[in-house]
């Protein structure tokens, strides 16, 4: 079952791009998250995305928001994915699916491409905000922004 607005964010532990374990609950309580799931490292509508969200980094630093991605990618391609682009954020390896499965992140054309869905989390862990758009990589951060303004 998919996690909707008004549910509670799954508790999870996956290493991020410089293989450092990150732990979700060291986080929640502390600030809002803007927690996006995507496809693949370094393909276009991805790599468009990531910019995205790497070009107004620091309005989501301003509004008190600590922006991550996910995708299925491993450590090592995380890496080079934020070097190649200068993502500032962090990047998790779900490569197990297993996160990916907990939030319900569907799959689009026929099953074989993993979904792109962007979640608004706030201090207290509760999905405030979902955004789900395969092709529309750009508008994730312009709605992640109008649901975390609505918080304040």
């Amino acid at each position: 079952m998919a996690i909707k607005e008004g549910d509670k964010c799954p508790m999870f532990t996956l290493k991020d791009q410089n293989s450092e374990q990150f732990n979700i609950e060291d986080v929640l309580g502390k600030e809002n998250l803007v927690l996006y799931f995507y496809p693949k490292d370094d393909s276009p509508g991805c790599t468009k995305q990531a910019c995205s969200f790497r070009d107004a980094f620091e309005d989501f630093v301003e509004i008190g928001a600590r922006v991550i991605g996910i995708s299925s990618d491993d450590e090592k391609s995380h890496k080079k994915f934020a070097e190649k682009h200068n993502l500032p954020f962090t990047l998790l390896a779900d490569s197990q699916k297993k996160v990916r499965k907990m939030f319900g992140v569907p799959t689009n054309l026929l099953g074989l491409i993993p979904g792109r869905v962007t979640y608004v989390i706030d201090k207290k862990g509760t999905v405030q905000g979902v955004f789900n758009s395969q092709m529309h990589f750009d508008k994730h951060v312009s709605e992640a922004m109008k649901i975390l303004k609505d918080l304040k």
